[in-house]
């Protein structure tokens, strides 16, 4: 039962090379920024802040891509009503199976989960408690 709360369905629905570069990705900003400044290192913990994970940007890409098709289909022809009722049908396969057809797309893009965003942020928040 705790292994199935604590599951990660993007990353288990992301193929394997990616993930292990968003690690690699991951672990090198983790070693790179634990040699910096205080200065520097709170800068970036602000830049992990504002990054956006992978909800987020499947999220926004919904809503862009169903408006435009409401918006064609109001202006051109009702066809073009088709393009929401898909972008729905992907969020609510994501929402139910961890999985859709653009995240493959983001995942390669490096966009990350919020565990693994967080993952770099608790890393450097524990070289700060360290430099003091």
């Amino acid at each position: 039962m705790i292994q199935e709360i604590t599951k990660d369905r993007v990353r288990d629905n992301t193929n394997e090379d990616v993930n292990t570069e968003i690690d690699r990705v991951t672990e090198q900003n983790i070693q790179f920024y634990k040699e910096q400044s205080r200065e520097v290192i709170l800068k970036r913990l602000q830049e992990l802040d504002r990054e956006w994970d992978i909800e987020r940007t499947l999220e926004l890409n919904a809503s862009v891509i169903a408006f435009t098709g409401a918006v064609l289909s109001a202006r051109y022809s009702k066809l073009w009503l088709s393009v929401p009722l898909i972008v729905t049908a992907f969020l609510a396969q994501h929402a139910i199976q961890g999985w859709c057809p653009p995240l493959a797309i983001f995942r390669r893009m490096n966009i990350r989960t919020r565990k693994e965003i967080d993952r770099e942020k608790y890393a450097l928040l524990e070289t700060l408690e360290k430099m003091q």
